[in-house]
């Protein structure tokens, strides 16, 4: 399974983004998570759940059922199953077998999104979910907004890599928030056993468009773009525009201070669930503007993913790539995933 090895499809015993908090309401969401069906609704006392979506008896798609109460109720034969996934009622029979309960999938709310861990319930450790709130993300007046969720029509290691390659917002979106130096810019990474840091720091370079024209001021500032990926499907970005410290008058003022999130949760085989939120140092009106002016980039990013996805099921097979320097992050994050799928079939021996 390009581009890990043919056995391996993703990390089961680690921390993904379901859904954000507002998705989920007091009706039934569908989602596949690690290519499983899984239904996401809200108890009556608010707090959000997570059951297996399918229902064992004919694998209707729980889904398409309803929910009454706090039961979801399959819509093809009636089968009763309460939020913790036992089922309750058999419509046909008085005797209900243990086996017809779901699997109750472990979900924590935390700020704007809703974390589902795939793999065995004992291992969930939610001290593993990623600290937002730490200072290399958040400050206390920063604002903070959920912007689009997606499906992206190609498998979930292309947009990992998309993410871990910064060097793509040079030619992909040169026309938006890329410049020149997002390429030829030296990398510095760093490597944690749960992330892998990356950052470039861009000196007196020109302003990207998204930049231009919006400070009342037009020459070279200083930038700063990195990402965080907190494995295994996290990627929290840090986007910083500083006028030069030589400038006369207004040297080191702080143009843009942005933090952007993209949520990577792996779907089917060939398919991803993509959350993208941004916030930082940013008032309403301009969190309004960048949601409206990102949703291109985005579709972007959605576009070379489905690219490339079409090209390798066309030609059938995985073919060998031919690595750039600059693929060096994209590798390290490959290999700590593959390292985690590992261990993962170790334990399980």
């Amino acid at each position: 399974m390009y581009p890990f090895r043919e056995d391996s499809f993703a990390v089961r015993n680690g921390w993904y983004v379901a859904a954000f908090a507002h998705e989920v309401k007091r009706e039934l969401l569908s989602r596949w998570i690690v290519n499983e069906p899984v239904i996401l609704f809200r108890k009556e006392d608010g707090t959000a759940t997570a059951l297996a979506g399918r229902c064992p008896h004919r694998h209707f798609p729980l889904g398409q059922g309803q929910l009454q109460g706090d039961t979801v109720i399959c819509g093809y034969h009636g089968l009763a199953f309460a939020a913790s996934g036992q089922c309750t009622h058999v419509p046909s029979q008085k005797t209900i077998p243990g086996v017809l309960n779901l699997k109750r999938y472990p979900l924590v709310e935390c700020g704007m999104w809703l974390w589902i861990w795939p793999g065995d319930p004992v291992l969930a450790d939610e001290s593993l979910i990623p600290d937002l709130q730490s200072p290399d993300y958040y400050e206390p007046e920063f604002r903070f907004r959920p912007f689009f969720s997606m499906q992206v029509e190609g498998r979930y290691p292309l947009m990992n890599d998309n993410l871990l390659d910064l060097t793509h917002l040079a030619y992909l979106h040169r026309t938006s928030i890329g410049n020149e130096e997002n390429a030829s810019a030296p990398e510095e990474v760093q490597e944690s056993p749960r992330m892998i840091r990356s950052r470039r720091y861009m000196k007196g370079v020109e302003q990207a468009p998204f930049v231009r024209g919006q400070f009342n001021y037009d020459g070279p500032v200083d930038r700063v773009a990195g990402m965080d990926f907190h494995l295994p499907g996290f990627h929290a970005g840090v986007e910083e525009v500083s006028i030069p410290s030589d400038h006369p008058t207004r040297g080191g003022e702080k143009l843009v201070c942005a933090r952007v999130f993209h949520a990577v949760t792996p779907a089917l085989k060939n398919t991803t669930n993509y959350f993208f939120a941004m916030g930082g140092r940013m008032s309403e009106a301009q969190l309004d503007h960048m949601q409206v002016y990102l949703r291109p980039v985005v579709d972007e990013d959605a576009f070379a993913s489905k690219e490339i996805e079409t090209m390798l099921n066309s030609i059938g097979y995985e073919p060998k790539e031919l690595m750039l320097k600059s693929d060096g992050t994209a590798v390290r994050g490959r290999r700590a995933l593959q390292a985690m799928m590992d261990r993962e079939a170790a334990a399980a021996l």
